[in-house]
């Protein structure tokens, strides 16, 4: 009996080990299951308040969103604090043009204008300067949608004036409430008080139509100083920064916890001589690994005079000097044009050159591909390239009126072109990330598994260091190092650690998926 007892006891135990090991083996599959069920309901509440935008901005008001990647800083700062910046700046406000302007001597303005902090205490002017700032109210300002935008930041430009500080601030805390983890902010980082260090070493070598010798020009006038001056002022930028949030403090503002990286701007309008130098400084900051200025990027009006003029050239001009700058990367502004702002002809290059002729890792706005010639060959190539497109609605909207089905948005996701929101100008569009998701959803149909991809993808084409969580970044396949953890939610192996240590890319996307997990646990 005892041998018989013993048996049924060994028999027990193991029913009991298999038991155990059949719910160990399972519960990588539970909750996967788990978190695909959660998915799929956040999906079908945010359908069944599909004809409710208040409810819908509510629901992506906490939304995580992931990264934005095309946003002008100076852009980003709505006109109110613009306004106060200048009033303690001592600044003037022309009452005729709406455009501050920097007194020969302290509080003396001339005639014609009045001291901006009088906009502080009469409502009237305050308004009439949030208006000439900002796209608020441009029906009435018997301007174009395109010409109220650009104008406006020569209005306010000197209220920027020694303020980067306050404005990456500004920018970071917007992020935050936007539920976005991951910035890289459009700048020029080597100005000085006299100017663009980079762009006044160009004026000076002048432009001779040759690459190599410009270049070489360049380099005997001392062009490595302005990416040193870049780099000085990005830091100091960011200890003001962290000083006026708090930083790494009990009282520590959310905006702190927003990873910044930097796209050095190249003035597209300016002269040949100023723009190349420019590339050259860009191109040396983010080629620098210890720099977080990661890419480079051409800005201003795409219609404007030099632009349509020098387009193909600085194409080529990028295709020169990428080669001698390996690490760099490149986002172009191309496409942001519409018929009738330029001629035909002007509308069927500009994308094309900037994907096949300077290889831009990204397109930011891409309106006008349908334009292009050989528009479906080039939405194929820029498939297989993985050339992701940064769209911003409400921008296309307000500067080319495009928007519903006459904007791409849809085309480019018929094609399997990676896409992902962004701002472009919050502060001066009046917009921020959540409402360009809110766009998303009503203007173009998206539902939440698209917002969520397009929310994954920003991360996945950020140009922050290091590897993907994704070894397919079609489909988010986890890496083999944190399959495991992935499917969990949980940082449970060692080697799914020392991946994301090495990775600063991967650790915003791990990060990105908590809030996922967190947020779709929710509803």
């Amino acid at each position: 009996m005892a041998k018989i007892s013993q048996v049924k006891g060994l028999r027990r135990s193991t029913c009991w080990t298999l038991v155990v090991v059949l719910l160990t083996l399972s519960a990588p599959f539970n909750a996967k299951a788990q978190r695909g069920a959660a998915e799929q309901k956040t999906a079908g509440y945010f359908e069944s308040i599909r004809k409710s935008p208040p409810k819908q901005l509510a629901f992506l008001l906490k939304m995580p969103k992931g990264g934005d990647l095309h946003n002008h800083l100076s852009g980003s700062i709505y006109a109110e604090r613009y306004i106060e910046w200048a009033a303690e700046s001592g600044l003037c406000i022309n009452t005729a043009t709406m455009s501050l302007v920097v007194p020969a001597s302290p509080s003396k303005c001339d005639s014609g204008q009045t001291p901006a902090n009088t906009a502080l205490t009469n409502s009237v002017l305050y308004r009439q300067m949030i208006d000439a700032w900002s796209m608020r109210n441009w029906q009435l300002s018997g301007q174009s949608g395109h010409d109220q935008f650009f104008d406006a930041f020569g209005k306010f430009g000197p209220a920027t004036y020694n303020n980067s500080g306050k404005m990456l601030a500004e920018a970071v805390k917007s992020a935050a409430r936007g539920k976005a983890s991951y910035v890289e902010l459009m700048l020029t980082p080597d100005g000085t008080p006299t100017g663009v260090a980079s762009s006044q070493i160009g004026q000076k070598v002048g432009w001779d139509g040759n690459f190599e010798t410009t270049l070489s020009k360049l380099k005997a006038n001392g062009i490595e100083n302005a990416a040193a001056i870049g780099i000085k002022n990005l830091q100091a930028m960011e200890v003001e920064k962290n000083q006026l949030l708090k930083c790494g403090t009990p009282q520590a503002d959310a905006g702190c916890s927003v990873t910044i990286r930097y796209v050095a701007q190249v003035s597209r309008n300016g002269a040949l001589s100023q723009v190349f130098a420019q590339m050259v400084t860009g191109l040396a900051l983010a080629n620098d690994p210890q720099s977080k200025v990661v890419a480079t990027n051409l800005v201003q009006g795409e219609d404007g005079l030099n632009s349509m003029q020098n387009f193909s050239l600085h194409m080529q001009m990028l295709k020169f000097l990428r080669p001698l700058y390996p690490q760099a990367k490149v986002t172009l502004h191309a496409g942001e044009l519409a018929s009738g702002l330029v001629p035909p002809d002007g509308l069927m290059f500009h994308i094309r050159e900037s994907v096949m002729v300077a290889r831009a890792d990204r397109i930011g706005h891409g309106v006008d591909i349908m334009h292009e010639t050989e528009p479906f060959e080039l939405l194929k190539e820029m498939a297989r390239r993985n050339v992701m497109v940064e769209i911003c609605l409400s921008s296309n909207d307000l500067i080319l009126g495009i928007s519903g089905s006459r904007h791409p948005l849809a085309t480019y996701l018929e094609y399997g072109v990676p896409v992902a929101l962004a701002t472009d100008d919050e502060g001066v569009s009046r917009s921020e990330i959540s409402l360009e998701f809110l766009k998303a959803a009503e203007d173009h149909g998206l539902g939440y598994l698209q917002l969520k991809t397009m929310a994954r993808n920003s991360l996945q084409y950020a140009f922050i260091a290091g590897e993907s969580l994704w070894r397919d970044g079609r489909k988010f396949l986890p890496v083999g190092q944190c399959a495991r953890d992935v499917e969990e939610m949980k940082l449970n192996s060692n080697s799914c650690r020392q991946f994301l240590a090495a990775s600063e890319k991967s650790r915003l996307q791990w990060q990105l998926e908590q809030d996922f997990n967190a947020f779709e646990r929710e509803w």
